[in-house]
């Protein structure tokens, strides 16, 4: 069984900047996609940005340049730097892998205002 522990929400001012972080426990495939979505009230579940085990990424236009993601292999821990946050990106963060199954996160809030 594979489970992921999500961290580093908070509320931050517009223009700040977070740090969210996804620990992964479990079997986990070497082979894999470690994935962060975002859910705003009253909006579908969005994806924000996602990392292969081999290195490819793929943001959302709306973070491009703003949000990097990345991963420690070795520790099965990805991260989301966030950077010139706007409320807009105020949601519930859910950490997201895929292997042959998918898993989720309980979610991290991240609320950003003045």
């Amino acid at each position: 069984q594979v489970q992921l522990v999500e961290s580093g929400g908070g509320l931050v001012q517009p223009g700040g900047s977070l740090r969210l972080s996804c620990a992964a426990s479990g079997s986990i495939s070497n082979v894999n996609t470690m994935g962060w979505y975002r859910q705003a009230p009253g909006k579908e579940r969005e994806l924000v940005a996602s990392k292969t085990s081999w290195g490819s990424t793929n943001y959302a236009d709306s973070v491009l340049g703003r949000f990097t993601i990345s991963r420690d292999n070795a520790k099965n821990t990805g991260y989301l730097q966030m950077n010139s946050l706007k409320p807009e990106d105020t949601a519930v963060y859910y950490c997201n892998l895929r292997t042959s199954r998918e898993y989720w996160g309980q979610g991290t809030l991240v609320t950003v205002s003045e």
